[in-house]
C-alpha cells in the first residue's frame, strides 16, 4: 500500500517541496547562489512611502517621533533615512519582516477603514519590492489633523536650538 500526501507546493519551489518549506525561487532572499540582505531602513522607506499613498493619511509619525526625527535628520552622521521612514519601525529577518507605523490622520476619515487600507498597501508594497513576508503590520493612530489646525506648519519649521 502506498501512502500519498496532499501537501500544497509553493510556486517556484522544487517539485515535492511542501508549502512553507525553503524554496529557491528568484524571490527568495536565500538561495544556493548566495544571500540577499535588505537593510531595515530600506524596508522602512518602502513602508513609509506606501502608507503616504493612502488618502486620509496626513503624515507619518506622531508624538515624539516627529521632533526627534527632525533632529536626527539634521545631525551629522545620523541615519540618512530622511522623512520617508519617519514614523515607521521595522524588524527585518532573512525571510520575514514586521512593521509598526505611526499615523496622523485627517479629521473625518473612518480610522478603522484607513488603517486597513494602509495595512493592505504597505504589505503589498513591501512584499512586492523586497520578497519578504510581512508577518505583522501594526498601525498606531497618534494624532488627528483638524482642518483649522495650524500646528502642522510649526512642526516643519527650524528648531529653536542648534
Amino acid at each position: 500500500m502506498t501512502e500519498t500526501t496532499s501537501e500544497a507546493t509553493v510556486p517556484g519551489a522544487r517539485e515535492g517541496t511542501p508549502s512553507g518549506a525553503a524554496r529557491t525561487g528568484s524571490r527568495d532572499p536565500v538561495s544556493g547562489s548566495g544571500r540577499t540582505s535588505i537593510a531595515d531602513h530600506v524596508v522602512a522607506k518602502i513602508a513609509g512611502m506606501a502608507a503616504r499613498e493612502v488618502g486620509g493619511v496626513y503624515r507619518l509619525g506622531g508624538g515624539a517621533s516627529r521632533p526627534f526625527g527632525a533632529v536626527r535628520d539634521r545631525v551629522a552622521g545620523g541615519a540618512n533615512t530622511g522623512g520617508a521612514a519617519r514614523g515607521v519601525a521595522v524588524e527585518v529577518g532573512e525571510r520575514q519582516t514586521a512593521l509598526d507605523i505611526d499615523l496622523v490622520v485627517e479629521y473625518g476619515v473612518a480610522i478603522p477603514d484607513l488603517a486597513a487600507a494602509v495595512r493592505r498597501n504597505v504589505i503589498a508594497a513591501v512584499e512586492h519590492m523586497t520578497g519578504l513576508e510581512v508577518t505583522e503590520a501594526n498601525i498606531a493612530v497618534d494624532d488627528i489633523h483638524l482642518p483649522d489646525d495650524d500646528s502642522g506648519a510649526a512642526d516643519d519649521s527650524e528648531p529653536r536650538v542648534q
